[in-house]
């Protein structure tokens, strides 16, 4: 039996990447978009189309859908990966620095919803997990406009949710502690990144890209009757 098709974005690097090879190895045609295509073509996975797409472009993120569906029939799971980390004081950081998170992390997240939800609510069908952060439950230090980024993930994954419920659709969120990932690297406060990274090795090492995407895979794994609304998933060592 066929199986369905699964969307992932900012799938060329860590969590995304490693939802692309749970979602491919459980025999799902993909649609991966990111950036840096040579990324997504390195993964080299089978029955996967990469497409370079610009999150913010949402024009861009349909014509990428379309073309999906066109070989692979509708999207059924929609995994938002797609995400920018930007830590800082707010009395020092450049502003810029939340208009491209809010830009990436809410208003692209909201329109990739859109793309698909419609379609979805009419075949009374589809699942879209949405990658908020722990960071999206409580506040952290050098973390406001991020957190603020993160509330409104949580927070419109479930107002949605409610939404939805009725047309059989589940909208899930996922929301992780520290991450062995490349997210931390686009902040610019050298402090703050030699900061974390003492955090995670006072806490002997964190999760990798791997539990977070095994995570996913098993709430998308549940029969479309069982909705897994929000996992909240760290190491254990953890505290805050």
């Amino acid at each position: 039996m066929t199986k369905s098709l699964v969307v992932i974005t900012g799938a060329s690097s860590g969590i995304g990447a490693a939802m692309a090879q749970q979602f491919s190895a459980a025999g799902h045609p993909l649609l991966l978009v990111a950036r840096r295509i040579e990324k997504l073509q390195a993964l080299n996975l089978p029955n996967a189309l990469y497409r370079q797409v610009d999150m913010t472009d949402a024009a861009a993120f349909r014509a990428a859908i379309a073309e999906a569906e066109a070989i692979h029939g509708p999207v059924d799971c929609l995994v938002n990966n797609a995400g920018l980390m930007l830590l800082g004081q707010i009395d020092t950081q450049d502003p810029m620095e939340w208009q491209r998170m809010y830009d990436i992390n809410v208003i692209a997240l909201l329109n990739s919803m859109q793309a698909v939800l419609g379609d979805m609510k009419a075949r009374n069908a589809g699942t879209i997990i949405n990658v908020s952060s722990i960071a999206g439950k409580k506040s952290f230090p050098n973390h406001a406009a991020y957190v603020g980024t993160k509330f409104a993930v949580s927070a419109m994954s479930e107002n949605i949710r409610e939404e939805v419920a009725d047309s059989n659709v589940r909208i899930m969120s996922i929301c992780p502690g520290a991450v062995e990932t490349e997210l931390l690297g686009h902040t610019t406060s050298q402090d703050i990144i030699d900061g974390y990274e003492d955090w995670k090795q006072a806490m002997g090492g964190v999760l990798v890209a791997d539990d977070i995407a095994r995570t996913a895979a098993f709430m998308y794994a549940q029969p479309q009757g069982v909705n897994i609304r929000d996992v909240v998933i760290t190491a254990t060592r953890q505290q805050p």
